[in-house]
């Protein structure tokens, strides 16, 4: 049964839930792995993404439910209303999971197995098998175990986040002549959670791998010498990971953050989960000792973290089961030529992965190697432990040119990366920065200074994703480089508004949120209200990974009742009810999910035919647009703004293949083709027009 979406909390009926709209964003993930259509490897890398997914929901999404479902005082009126919302939450989570792996048990393992790659428990695996998995538990496995028999000197020991681990039922006496009768194994951290077999204990042509998870089950006994082992299960906790610091105390907040990144191991439990088989008895026992309620009980037909079975992708060839190689292709304009120059002639527009991110590493290296650089200015909310581009600012910094970066330590779960490349930065004599207290850093631009002929002259690039060398490759993101003195000097603005905590002056192009974003992206709204009240077309097309904020969804129904044609492609969640009479019956919302994860942001207003178009970093959500640095900047040049159009709008609304259309009750229905329409996928159309499918570089 599908659940539904409106929320009991919302009063007049006119926004959907976000937490489930989220969880019906992982339904569509969950249905590319269930297409035969889909290569099979991919189909159970979209498998490890709803479990990866789902993770980041209970330690951030769930967490803050529960923080919010247990206040007293004022709030304490709420609670009934968040106590449905979390029993419709945790319903909606458990059918997740309970298709998750019968899609994994009943349809992708079996095909793997066809296909010769094997995933072995211990009662599928042949005497040789077994011997050598014996073996390597001997070897590998039981010098790292430490058995914890509970007693009053042995309480239950601390459970790392998202760690995998056992309890076991025991009978008899220990050694000591006691019946303890419940022991804890934590799995060692350190040893790989999927192991290939050698090659000759497969079949031929073959490769065999077996769970760490299954090697401990089949030898848990061996670590209870005299005891009887009557049962057992592997399980694992999940903890409230979102970081918190007193950033109106903490003086310096980086040695705070460090401070707190080894607490996240051990926030307030929110989810348990368990092997389908482990009894009532020891399932109730860790409830309680976690502080649980059954609800917050998973019993899975399979390993307790999927996300673990990356491993077998990355660890077996088969191109057959992959997805096609891509190649992206190279920006005309920019190969086998100064960069500067090129810039100086005309913008460049990037429409990542389609062309390649290399271009920018490529512009930043370039001034750091450059001698009329004097200076370097850039933003760094995600870039991973392994970056050129970083290592370029460092040589920059190193070289004595001026480089300012704004390194966002809060960045969720990028934050040890962060504060490591912070560490190397100030090294190397940049200066370092971390933005706004209490406001994350997201915005994405960088800024190069050059000394030229008739002054200095600026070069920036502004982005819809992050400075990541991986991410790159696997999110759709547009990217502008630019000489144009405007915005740059826009740009300078708001470095200067970062680093010295003035508030910024007027900008001339760019949407600085805390302060202008959300009025004017309402502003460009009601402007086309008001062009079609006066009886000539409104449109509005926006693209982007999540729309929640109110304000804006109520300006967008407004304008819908004045008659502007709304197209919306959100890609999570989605809180606006799209096609209500009198409410918004102008307004089709869709959701791409495909080979890649769309990223970008794109807003687009006809305004009389002056078809402005904004890029930018921010999704339409009260956290992008007030509690966030975030930028959204025009695109100047009529031939780019047409390829925006043309590439980041267009195909998408002709998606036939991909996409999905919203419905009033927060369903959505997978659009296919009509009549004597063929199929089209915007993603295909794209790979196909901007790459380079044999690896050629573009002229």
């Amino acid at each position: 049964m599908k659940p539904d979406l409106r929320s009991e909390t919302n009063k007049h009926g006119i926004f959907l839930d976000r937490e489930l709209s989220q969880l019906a964003f992982n339904r569509r993930v969950m249905a590319q792995a269930a297409d035969p259509a889909v290569p099979l490897l991919e189909r159970l890398r979209y498998l490890c993404i709803v479990s990866s997914n789902l993770d980041e929901f209970f330690e951030v999404r769930v967490a803050s439910l529960l923080a919010a479902a247990a206040t007293d005082g004022s709030n304490s009126a709420l609670h009934p209303a968040l106590a449905a919302n979390l029993r419709r939450i945790c319903d909606e989570c458990h059918e997740l999971v309970k298709l998750q792996y019968e899609l994994l048990n009943t349809e992708v393992l079996p095909q793997l197995q066809e296909a010769g790659i094997h995933l072995l428990r211990h009662t599928q695996r042949n005497e040789a098998q077994r011997a050598w998995v014996k073996q390597y538990f001997e070897r590998e496995v039981r010098p790292l175990l430490t058995p914890i028999g509970l007693d009053p000197a042995h309480p239950f020991p601390q459970v790392v986040n998202k760690s995998l681990n056992f309890i076991v039922s025991l009978t008899g006496k220990d050694a000591f002549g006691r019946g303890t009768a419940i022991a804890i194994v934590k799995a060692p951290r350190v040893l790989p959670r999927v192991i290939r077999l050698p090659d000759e204990l497969s079949d031929a042509g073959g490769v065999s791998f077996c769970l760490l998870s299954s090697i401990i089950h089949a030898h848990i006994s061996d670590l209870f010498a005299g005891r009887e082992v009557i049962a057992y299960s592997q399980f694992r906790v999940t903890r409230d990971s979102d970081l918190w610091v007193d950033e109106e105390e903490v003086k310096n907040l980086r040695q705070a953050l460090k401070g707190e990144l080894q607490g996240r191991q051990f926030g307030t439990s929110v989810r348990l989960e368990v092997a389908k088989n482990c009894p009532p008895e020891l399932s109730q026992f860790l409830l309680d000792q976690f502080a649980l309620d059954n609800s917050r009980l998973y019993e899975v037909d399979g390993p307790v973290n999927l996300v673990r079975l990356t491993e077998i992708i990355n660890n077996v060839a088969h191109p057959e089961l992959r997805f096609p190689p891509f190649f992206p292709g190279v920006a005309n304009k920019t190969t086998n030529t100064d960069i500067f120059g090129a810039l100086r002639q005309q913008d460049i527009l990037l429409h990542h992965p389609y062309q390649s991110f290399q271009t920018v590493i490529d512009f930043i290296r370039a001034a750091a190697l450059d001698p009329a650089v004097v200076a370097l200015k850039q933003t760094i909310y995600r870039t991973g432990m392994n970056s050129d581009l970083m290592e370029s600012l460092i040589m920059a910094a190193r070289a004595g040119k001026e480089v300012t970066v704004i390194v966002e330590l809060m960045a969720r779960f990028d934050e040890e990366a962060n504060i490591n490349w912070a560490d190397k930065l100030e090294q190397a004599g940049a200066q370092v920065v971390y933005g706004v207290v209490g406001l994350k850093t997201h915005a994405k631009v960088a800024l190069v200074i050059r000394r030229e002929e008739g002054g200095l002259r600026y070069y920036s690039h502004l982005g819809t994703g992050n400075y990541h060398p991986t991410t790159t490759k696997l999110y759709t993101d547009f990217g502008l480089l630019t000489s144009n003195p405007e915005l740059g000097r826009d740009v300078n603005e708001v470095f200067m508004h970062l680093t010295s905590l003035t508030k910024p002056q007027k900008l001339n192009h760019l949407w600085l949120a805390p302060f202008a974003l959300q009025n004017e992206v309402i502003k460009a709204i009601r402007n086309e209200a008001k062009i079609a009240r006066a009886g000539r077309p409104g449109r509005i097309i926006a693209k982007m990974n999540a729309l929640v904020d109110e304000s804006v969804i109520r300006a967008l129904y407004a304008a819908s009742k004045d008659g502007v044609k709304i197209d919306l492609i959100v890609r999570g969640a989605c809180t606006l009810k799209p096609g209500v009479p009198g409410l918004s019956e102008n307004i089709r919302v869709r959701s791409i999910i495909g080979r890649f994860l769309e990223h970008s942001r794109i807003y687009y207003f006809r305004n009389d035919l002056t078809h402005d178009v904004y890029l930018g970093s921010a999704d339409w959500m009260s956290r992008n647009l007030f509690r966030r640095i975030e930028v959204a900047f025009p695109v100047l040049d009529r031939a780019l703004k047409r390829r925006v159009i043309a590439e980041g709008l267009n195909p998408y609304l002709k998606d036939n293949s991909n996409a999905w259309e919203l419905e009033p009750t927060g369903h959505y229905q997978r659009r296919r083709p009509r009549g004597k329409q063929t199929l089209f996928s915007g993603q295909q159309y794209l790979m196909h027009t901007l790459g380079t499918p044999s690896g050629e570089v573009n002229d």
